[in-house]
């Protein structure tokens, strides 16, 4: 569970906001505060003002994995295989451990031929999913992903999702672009102007923006 309290960083102004464990899309506008949300749940940044805890705990003291919009500014190494191992081996994990978990992580994510290839050489989907790789290979306890799907074609991203629905992490933040995506989450947190306007289950937050651009596509069809 994430608390935040007294939040003011930025453009945020957020009172008090509980997200439980789960998937939560993070949805709003251009310019909302939703990657500066998201990097302080990470612990990339203090607050500058109140309080954010994860299960009690600061965001520097929890495992957290971190997938940005643009994977190439946080990869720091030239294979592909060193860079899905690079958490479990900066934890000092055994080889034979890291071995098995980076063959098994890249398998999931049909990356598994590209383990041997210079990161160069990768396009930016394929990037996107070797970032996602190394997130998910030290089993962390919070994933942090933001816009992850912008780079990624409609078949891979369907096999992110069940994926993220398997992978056995706690608490996932999601922000994305993607009503659809968004409307398979366990929850919808909406920000508008650095401020928390919605924040519930996805037919409850849907339902107040039915007449935006932020309604689901698909829910106009079939609903």
């Amino acid at each position: 569970m994430i608390q935040i309290t007294d939040l003011r960083h930025r453009l945020l102004d957020i009172p008090a906001l509980t997200i439980g464990e789960g998937c939560t899309a993070v949805i709003g506008p251009n310019g909302s505060g939703k990657t500066t949300l998201l990097e302080l749940c990470a612990g990339m940044e203090a607050p500058e003002a109140g309080s954010i805890a994860i299960g009690g705990r600061r965001p520097s003291e929890v495992r957290i994995g971190w997938v940005g919009e643009f994977p190439d500014r946080t990869m720091l190494f030239s294979r592909t295989f060193d860079e899905i191992a690079s958490s479990l081996r900066f934890r000092h994990r055994p080889c034979h451990e890291v071995e098995a978990c980076v063959r098994r992580t890249a398998e999931t994510l049909g990356i598994a031929h590209l383990l041997s290839a210079p990161v160069r050489t990768l396009s930016g989907g394929e990037k996107t999913l070797v970032a996602l790789a190394a997130a998910l290979a030290d089993r962390p306890e919070v994933l942090v992903l933001d816009e992850v799907d912008s780079h990624l074609d409609v078949a891979t991203c369907r096999r992110v999702h069940r994926t993220l629905q398997d992978c056995g992490v706690a608490c996932i933040l999601w922000c994305t672009q993607d009503m659809d995506a968004a409307a398979t989450a366990d929850r919808v947190l909406f920000l508008e102007n650095g401020a928390v306007r919605h924040c519930g289950a996805p037919d409850e937050v849907f339902a107040l923006l039915q007449e935006t651009c932020f309604y689901p596509p698909i829910w106009r069809v079939c609903r």
